[in-house]
């Protein structure tokens, strides 16, 4: 991995750089046979809001029960139906691969808001999000981001109305650096790639502004057409930890977004002791 070009957000995870992330966890007693040992996902809802999901691909398991796709008439968003599950790039399908190969029982949602290049209007974006809140999502992975400081405020009232709606968003820092949303605002937990090969390990970062880092680089994820291929970025990262969330909040059904948040951290490998890739 020597000299491999990481996603932007992702320096502070690098095996160079863990020492740094070095901290007091919260509630020291909290170990990962407690927090969601035994756990599979069940009772638990996760929006996929990305490209869609191919329903029938085998990494994604029967475990879409919803679909829907987000169409702009004259401009304005308009959230319709979308039974026939489909992904436009495979962006979605790979995240919803990683979510159900980790929590298994998890039901997931599929929200499309991007289109085929993989790109798509922050309103459409917002309309995804705060229907899958509405619709039953108690974990949100979102692969994506908007730069746009006009959508700032938006994003930062659906954030809020999720957090009281017991929805916990995990968000991907944008690859690109600077500022994006909603990854970067506080009650929602961001994500970089982190550069060790093994889906069980993430890190907690105590000088946000991105705070968790997981595996992300040369992640081997399901693609369209019921294929699969090998892919890098922080967009890979948060589904895992979108599914660590599942499987706590799986066994803990009553936490709260700021609880659940917190035994992330408290769970979180000790950077100190993992090898570098």
């Amino acid at each position: 991995m020597a000299g491999l070009d990481l996603p932007a957000w992702s320096e502070p995870f690098t095996g160079d750089r863990r020492a740094a992330l070095a901290h007091l966890v919260p509630f020291p007693g909290v170990d990962r046979e407690w927090a969601f040992g035994g756990a599979d996902g069940s009772g638990v809802t996760v929006a996929i809001v990305d490209s869609g999901v191919e329903r029938d691909h085998p990494a994604v398991g029967g475990s879409l029960v919803a679909g829907v796709r987000v169409d702009l008439v004259d401009g304005e968003p308009v959230v319709v139906d979308d039974p026939e599950g489909t992904d436009v790039f495979g962006h979605g399908t790979a995240c919803a691969g990683i979510v159900h190969a980790l929590a298994p029982a998890a039901e997931l949602l599929s929200v499309r808001v991007l289109g085929a290049d993989l790109r798509g209007k922050g309103v459409a974006f917002a309309a995804g999000l705060e229907w899958a809140i509405d619709h039953g999502a108690t974990v949100a992975n979102l692969s994506l981001s908007s730069k746009s400081e006009r959508l700032f405020g938006l994003f930062h009232e659906i954030a809020d109305r999720a957090y009281f709606a017991n929805a916990l968003l995990v968000c991907a820092a944008n690859n690109v650096p600077g500022p994006s949303y909603p990854s970067l605002f506080s009650s929602v937990v961001s994500v970089a790639a982190h550069d060790v090969a093994d889906p069980w390990v993430w890190f907690y970062n105590p000088s946000p502004p991105v705070e968790f880092g997981a595996h992300g680089v040369d992640v081997r994820v399901a693609w369209n057409d019921g294929g699969s291929t090998v892919a890098t970025g922080n967009s890979f990262a948060a589904p895992h930890i979108a599914a660590i969330a599942a499987l706590i909040r799986s066994k803990h059904p009553e936490l709260t977004p700021f609880e659940l948040k917190s035994l992330l951290a408290a769970t979180a490998n000790d950077a100190r002791t993992v090898a570098g890739p």
